[in-house]
């Protein structure tokens, strides 16, 4: 199963996301603040973070800055700031999803969900080798029936 990282300082938040989580078969680590959880990070990526902003140690804006840097892994934002600055701004700096507290435990579970069903999508393209593409050379013409391209000269 996917292994979901939470990161919040609210152990209320924590233990009852944790529980449903595991409860729908997820594999759940817990970190209370951004050092412990970019920590963390570094021996084990995990599949997806749910990251609030306001941590204390290294904030979840400087966290996903460096979780950005060395992965495209999905990244929720589970946040009480409710001002619209701050969620362009988390998801321009690379955040997948902005989800503002109070908040519906199903619908964090199915937006989860459906970033792991996108990301587990997009690894299974697999990237086409030149050698593979059975290229047609005619003269001066070149036919790509794969990629649908014909190119003169």
């Amino acid at each position: 199963m996917p292994r979901i990282a939470l990161v919040d300082n609210d152990r209320n938040i924590l233990t009852s996301v944790s529980m449903m989580l595991e409860a729908e078969g997820f594999d759940v680590e817990i970190h209370f603040d951004g050092q412990a959880a970019w920590d963390a990070f570094t021996k084990n990526m995990p599949d997806i973070v749910v990251l609030e902003i306001k941590i204390p140690r290294l904030d979840g804006m400087d966290l996903l800055q460096l979780v950005r840097q060395c992965s495209s892994i999905p990244i929720i934002l589970l946040t009480s700031k409710e001002d619209e600055i701050d969620e362009i701004l988390g998801l321009r700096m690379g955040a997948d999803d902005y989800v503002k507290k109070p908040f519906s435990q199903r619908i964090l579970l199915e937006r989860i969900r459906t970033l792991l069903r996108r990301q587990r999508a997009t690894s299974c393209i697999m990237p086409v080798e030149v050698a593979d593409t059975k290229v047609m050379d005619r003269g001066l013409l070149s036919m790509d029936p794969l990629r649908h391209g014909v190119t003169w000269r």
